[in-house]
């Protein structure tokens, strides 16, 4: 009877491991799907392919999730070890190792916001860095006479910093590079901005601006590549984002820090003004040593004129001018002697002149004078013939040396090309260009060809 009952009962199927993970994977996904758990994040790790593991735990259990590379780039803030969290995914089973997890999709923090987290997250590693330490950070220019300014040409940001800027430093050239300042490919615009004011160098200092707002539209000046862009730019920058309140990484990041975008225009004016009364302060402070000076050595030249020494220079100059009318009174006296002398003397030289008979001398001498000039005339006729006849027999002899006579016979004058006399066959080379001089004319030839004779 038993025998018989066990022939009737239905034959049960066998399952292989695989069947049966199948089934309870399929079971699982199909049951939960998009599902929200909270627990704490622990064993956080990374893979090389860019997927995260951890584990989600309470005090009673534990399970394990997994995020993928691509949900990761929609998540501002990255799993940490120590974070109190909410998931949403779903449910299934890795049957490599049998087990299930979750796949996750997105994660919220407990109690913190995502974006608040990931600043935090942001600054606590540029931080460790030292991508806010003041060593790196550069001084603004005493005098910038050109100002950059990055912002929305349409915020109240550009109207506040233009305006300050046209009010107290009239003179400065300012050059504006528009950009959004939030919202998708934000981040991107102001790096494109600050790499093109540090590529071109065509201003002093750059003051990145924007007006307040919340987390979310300020957050475009917290994300690291505008961070990393502001840290590599060679020019100082002021960051003057959000108001007083507002802090961002830029802020941390940027050479100085202003609370409002009026703020960070007053920060560049004011380096001119401290000039300026430094100026102010250095002229009123040479004024007073100059005053100072003068009034010292006044008094020293009062002290050395009252002194008994310069009494006997001033009776000296008093000797010395009269000495010099007595030397004045004799000179008159010595030249009104000589002029007198003199007048005789040309009384006496008068009476002999009018006594004296010049048409007779004139006469006298203009016979002897043009009995020199034939005599004259008659030597320099002679000695001319006789020039004159030598020259022509050096002409004669010139003509009959002279190598233009040889050349008219037949002869030629041959050249290098550096003008030197060739009388040798030696002093050139086949395919050297030389100059041949004729009687008329004047060839230049390319040696062919040389022969000894």
């Amino acid at each position: 009877m038993t025998q018989l009952l066990f022939n009737l009962a239905p034959e049960r199927r066998i399952l292989s491991v695989s069947e049966l993970t199948g089934k309870i994977r399929d079971l699982l996904a199909n049951k939960f799907t998009d599902i929200l758990v909270q627990g704490e994040i622990s064993n956080c790790h990374e893979a090389q392919s860019g997927h995260v593991y951890f584990t989600l735990k309470d005090d009673r259990a534990q399970i394990r999730c997994v995020c993928f590379k691509n949900q990761l780039r929609t998540m501002k803030f990255r799993p940490e070890d120590g974070l109190h969290v909410t998931v949403r995914g779903s449910i299934s089973v890795y049957e490599t190792r049998g087990e299930y997890q979750i796949y996750v999709e997105h994660i919220e923090p407990v109690g913190l916001g995502a974006l608040q987290l990931a600043f935090d997250q942001l600054k606590k590693r540029l931080e460790a860095e030292g991508l806010f330490s003041a060593e790196r950070k550069k001084p603004l220019p005493l005098l910038p006479s050109r100002i950059g300014l990055i912002t929305s040409p349409r915020g109240a940001a550009v109207r506040d910093v233009v305006g300050i800027l046209r009010r107290r430093f009239h003179n400065v050239h300012l050059t504006l590079y528009p950009v959004r300042v939030q919202g998708q490919g934000a981040a991107t615009e102001i790096v494109r901005a600050i790499q093109f004011f540090h590529r071109k160098q065509l201003v002093d200092v750059i003051i990145l601006a924007r007006g307040g707002g919340s987390l979310e539209d300020l957050w475009s000046f917290n994300e690291e590549v505008v961070a990393r862009a502001i840290s590599a730019c060679s020019v100082p920058i002021i960051s003057g984002v959000g108001h007083e309140t507002d802090f961002t990484i830029a802020d941390f990041v940027a050479d100085v820090r202003a609370s409002t975008p009026s703020a960070a225009a007053e920060l560049v004016v004011q380096t001119r003004r401290e000039f300026d009364k430094h100026i102010a302060d250095l002229l009123q402070t040479m004024a007073n040593v100059l005053r100072y000076r003068l009034l010292e050595l006044s008094n020293k030249v009062f002290e050395l004129e009252n002194r008994r020494g310069f009494d006997r220079p001033f009776e000296i100059f008093r000797q010395l001018r009269q000495r010099s009318d007595d030397l004045t009174s004799r000179v008159a006296q010595v030249l009104r002697a000589r002029l007198v002398d003199a007048r005789k003397r040309y009384t006496a030289a008068h009476v002999k002149i009018v006594s004296f008979d010049f048409r007779a001398r004139v006469s006298a001498f203009r016979l002897r004078l043009e009995r020199r000039s034939d005599m004259l005339s008659a030597r320099a006729d002679r000695l001319l013939r006789s020039k004159r006849d030598r020259l022509d027999r050096l002409r004669l002899q010139l003509e009959e040396r002279s190598p233009l006579k040889a050349l008219e016979r037949g002869y030629a004058i041959a050249t290098d090309a550096a003008g030197n006399l060739l009388r040798d066959a030696n002093q050139v080379a086949v395919g050297d260009t030389i100059a041949i001089q004729l009687y008329r004319g004047r060839l230049i030839s390319e040696v062919k060809k040389k022969e000894d004779t």
